[in-house]
């Protein structure tokens, strides 16, 4: 097959326009600073140092250790399943804890109480609700956080004991109302239980409750780095839904009042990450 000198010329043009568009579109990219493909970031301290005792729960029985199947479809080795009691009395309430990070990704798509109880066969009743979890800030620092340069809203902050040095360090909390998506859902094998699940997300320094804004919290094309964590609370109780509810939103507001401040321990130091302009070194787990 002939191809003349004309034909020649012309794809020799199509592809240095191709190779020059493509490099004027990352040069452009670098000078706007923005970032199509994420960099992971590491957690500062691995989920499973969280403190046995948060305030008035205590652990009780050992941290649950998934199979391979399930953690390759959870989508991550970064997790932690522990059950927490209140006030070391089991008939006030345990909660069991399920915390799962993710970086560098937007892809995966959060496993929900909503996706997910059905298949073991729980019913749910009525649609995921919005509970509003009012925390105590009167310990926290609300004035000499950093700020953050996009929105202009200021970082809280709280102090957290180490476990070695037994010393108080500050930690930023992550912007936004703490409200968890709650569901609902009985066993049609056990009718006079209810269980309650129920979630949020800190993204990018942020928090919300919502499955789908986590992605756009995480994928901000001005980050260079993106990671989220979920914070899910499972329940359940011999008493009718409208009670369980109410139980549960007074234990969840009590168990996150101690939790969050050492959860964001080890979670990424999100302000540091914004004014950092050094890449973070991630190593391989």
């Amino acid at each position: 097959m002939r191809v003349d000198s004309a034909e020649k010329k012309a794809f020799l043009v199509a592809c240095g326009c191709l190779v020059i568009g493509g490099l004027g579109f990352r040069l452009t990219m670098s000078q706007l600073n923005v970032y199509l493909q994420k960099e992971p970031v590491p957690l500062r301290n691995a989920l499973d140092e969280l403190p046995v005792t948060l305030g008035d729960w205590k652990q009780v029985g050992k941290d649950q250790q998934l199979s391979d199947a399930v953690v390759e479809e959870l989508g991550t080795k970064n997790y932690l399943d522990r059950a927490y009691v209140y006030q070391s009395d089991s008939s006030k309430g345990i909660f069991q804890v399920h915390l799962a990070y993710y970086t560098g990704m937007i892809d995966t798509v959060p496993h929900i109480p909503e996706r997910c109880w059905g298949a073991a066969g729980l019913v749910m009743i009525g649609q995921p609700v919005l509970r509003p979890m009012v925390l105590d800030s009167s310990k926290w620092d609300l004035q000499n956080g950093p700020i953050q340069a996009a929105s202009g809203k200021r970082y809280s902050q709280a102090a957290v004991k180490e476990p070695v040095t037994r010393k108080d360090v500050m930690v930023n909390l992550p912007l936004g109302d703490i409200v968890m998506t709650a569901s609902t859902f009985q066993d049609p094998k056990h009718p006079d239980m209810t269980f309650i699940g129920a979630y949020l997300f800190i993204a990018n320094g942020s928090v919300t409750p919502s499955a789908l804004a986590v992605r756009n919290l995480s994928f901000k094309l001005s980050d260079r780095y993106a990671y989220y964590c979920k914070v899910q609370f499972s329940f359940r109780v011999y008493e009718k839904p409208e009670i369980a509810i109410t139980m549960f939103d007074q234990l969840a507001r009590n168990l996150l009042q101690s939790l969050l401040p050492q959860l964001m321990r080890s979670l990424p130091d999100w302000p540091a990450l914004e004014n950092s302009s050094t890449p973070i070194q991630v190593t391989s787990s």
